[in-house]
């Protein structure tokens, strides 16, 4: 595929695309930018785009999220290359029937471990991820109920949907691997989660910023393997069905 223009929707002004925009980019892909928290209308169709990235975010107007899962319906069902961030990972679960909850253990805020479950071990873009990596977790709901047919890539003890695989195009993350320090300083100041648990932002800022290396060195790729499917260099190569309607 010679075009490789990707719609990027950002749900918050403060969580745009950043580090994970510039992995895109630099692997060929044209990103394309919504903003419907800004009063940018979100496509009914996705017809010349290759690829679609839904970002995360904390607003409390939520007014575009049905469009938003009716979008991801239409990526499922068009076979686009799909990746779903935090907020992003928790509407693709909500579009095809899985359930979204407040985290039973709390918010999840800050550097943390995820673990590769099994299947990840034939996944197009999990199967060379390190066995429990890096990533920035900020977040206070969680997926409860996957998808039917959904595939559990990564887990952890308390938050056991940390990555999972909806078809064989669709990838959804409850981490973050976009962040860079300016991101993370703006969240942590801002946030009432962190005020709640009474947290040394400064002591959680620069443990954030310690990991971010690490959390580039295995999502950078990561980034590259998915641009590599939109832009038609791999394909998705697992022994899930296709999906239907």
């Amino acid at each position: 595929m010679s075009d490789a223009r990707t719609l990027v929707v950002e749900n918050d002004p403060t969580d745009d695309v950043r580090l994970l925009g510039d992995w895109l980019t630099e692997a060929g892909l044209t990103l394309e930018v919504v903003r419907p928290h800004a009063g940018e209308p979100l496509p009914d169709e996705l017809s010349g785009y290759a690829g679609l990235v839904v970002l995360g975010g904390g607003l409390p107007d939520t007014s575009w999220y049905e469009r938003e899962q009716s979008l991801l319906r239409v990526a499922g069902r068009q076979r686009v290359p799909t990746l779903a961030v935090c907020l992003g990972a928790q509407l693709l679960a909500l579009a095809f029937g899985g359930y979204v909850e407040p985290a039973a253990a709390g918010p999840e805020i800050g550097p943390k471990l995820v673990a590769k479950r099994d299947a990840a071990g034939l996944d197009p873009l999990f199967a060379d991820v390190p066995l429990m990596p890096d990533v920035i977790a900020f977040h206070h709901d969680e997926v409860t109920e996957l998808p039917e047919g959904a595939t559990l890539l990564a887990a952890s003890p308390s938050y056991p949907h940390q990555a999972f695989r909806y078809g064989d195009r669709m990838w959804a993350l409850q981490f973050h691997i976009e962040c860079d320090r300016d991101m993370l300083a703006g969240w942590i100041a801002d946030s009432p989660d962190v005020a709640a648990a009474g947290l040394d932002r400064e002591a959680l800022l620069a443990r954030c910023v310690q990991v971010l290396p690490d959390v580039a060195e295995t999502w950078r790729p990561f980034a590259h393997r998915f641009a590599d499917l939109v832009a038609g260099r791999s394909s998705a190569r697992t022994s899930l069905p296709l999906l239907e309607g």
